[in-house]
Protein backbone atom coordinates (compact mmCIF):
# COMPACT_ATOMS: atom_id res chain seq x y z
CA UNK A 1 0.00 0.00 0.00
CA UNK A 2 1.32 3.36 -0.38
CA UNK A 3 1.13 5.02 2.74
CA UNK A 4 0.57 8.73 1.60
CA UNK A 5 -1.10 11.51 3.19
CA UNK A 6 -4.60 11.31 3.62
CA UNK A 7 -5.52 14.38 1.52
CA UNK A 8 -3.57 13.23 -1.13
CA UNK A 9 -5.06 10.09 -0.83
CA UNK A 10 -8.75 11.80 -0.77
CA UNK A 11 -7.67 13.93 -3.90
CA UNK A 12 -6.49 10.79 -5.32
CA UNK A 13 -9.81 8.99 -4.57
CA UNK A 14 -11.52 11.40 -5.49
CA UNK A 15 -10.03 11.58 -9.13
CA UNK A 16 -10.82 8.01 -9.29
CA UNK A 17 -14.01 8.49 -8.72
CA UNK A 18 -14.57 10.99 -10.99
CA UNK A 19 -12.93 9.15 -14.32
CA UNK A 20 -14.94 7.47 -16.51
CA UNK A 21 -12.59 5.11 -17.41
CA UNK A 22 -12.12 3.54 -14.46
CA UNK A 23 -13.96 4.15 -11.10
CA UNK A 24 -13.68 4.13 -7.61
CA UNK A 25 -11.78 0.69 -7.03
CA UNK A 26 -12.26 -0.84 -10.31
CA UNK A 27 -15.89 -0.39 -11.11
CA UNK A 28 -16.31 -1.07 -15.03
CA UNK A 29 -13.26 -3.01 -15.50
CA UNK A 30 -14.23 -6.56 -16.43
CA UNK A 31 -11.34 -8.19 -17.44
CA UNK A 32 -7.49 -9.03 -17.02
CA UNK A 33 -6.58 -6.93 -21.09
CA UNK A 34 -8.87 -3.92 -19.54
CA UNK A 35 -7.15 -3.68 -16.25
CA UNK A 36 -3.69 -3.77 -18.15
CA UNK A 37 -4.72 -1.13 -20.21
CA UNK A 38 -5.86 1.37 -17.54
CA UNK A 39 -2.47 1.05 -15.82
CA UNK A 40 -0.79 1.50 -19.34
CA UNK A 41 -2.87 4.68 -19.97
CA UNK A 42 -2.05 5.85 -16.52
CA UNK A 43 1.45 5.15 -16.68
CA UNK A 44 1.46 6.61 -20.27
CA UNK A 45 0.03 9.97 -18.86
CA UNK A 46 2.93 9.87 -16.16
CA UNK A 47 5.75 9.34 -18.53
CA UNK A 48 3.93 12.34 -20.71
CA UNK A 49 4.12 14.74 -17.56
CA UNK A 50 7.26 13.65 -16.81
CA UNK A 51 9.45 12.81 -19.48
CA UNK A 52 11.06 10.12 -21.18
CA UNK A 53 14.15 9.60 -18.97
CA UNK A 54 15.67 6.64 -16.91
CA UNK A 55 14.64 8.05 -13.87
CA UNK A 56 11.23 8.30 -14.65
CA UNK A 57 11.02 4.67 -16.37
CA UNK A 58 12.96 3.36 -13.16
CA UNK A 59 10.57 4.73 -10.78
CA UNK A 60 7.41 3.31 -13.04
CA UNK A 61 9.17 0.15 -12.75
CA UNK A 62 9.80 0.62 -8.40
CA UNK A 63 6.35 1.84 -8.48
CA UNK A 64 4.58 -1.37 -10.44
CA UNK A 65 7.22 -4.03 -8.91
CA UNK A 66 6.48 -3.01 -4.78
CA UNK A 67 3.00 -2.90 -5.88
CA UNK A 68 3.11 -6.44 -6.81
CA UNK A 69 4.68 -7.00 -3.75
CA UNK A 70 2.28 -5.38 -1.76
CA UNK A 71 -0.65 -7.00 -3.21
CA UNK A 72 1.12 -10.59 -2.67
CA UNK A 73 1.91 -9.27 0.39
CA UNK A 74 -1.85 -8.47 1.82
CA UNK A 75 -4.07 -10.16 -0.41
CA UNK A 76 -2.79 -13.48 -1.96
CA UNK A 77 -0.44 -14.81 0.69
CA UNK A 78 -3.52 -14.43 3.45
CA UNK A 79 -5.92 -15.78 0.56
CA UNK A 80 -3.72 -19.19 0.19
CA UNK A 81 -3.25 -19.59 4.09
CA UNK A 82 -6.85 -19.82 4.63
CA UNK A 83 -7.42 -21.95 1.20
CA UNK A 84 -4.62 -24.33 3.52
CA UNK A 85 -6.85 -24.31 6.11
CA UNK A 86 -9.60 -24.82 4.32
CA UNK A 87 -8.47 -28.10 1.80
CA UNK A 88 -5.14 -28.81 3.27
CA UNK A 89 -1.66 -28.39 2.66
CA UNK A 90 0.38 -29.93 -0.39
CA UNK A 91 3.60 -30.13 1.08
Amino acid sequence: MPYIKPESRDKLEQWLLDSETIGMFGCGIHDAGELNYVFSCIIRGYLAQHGKKYQTMNDVVGVLDSSKAEFQRRIVAPYEDRKIEENGDVY
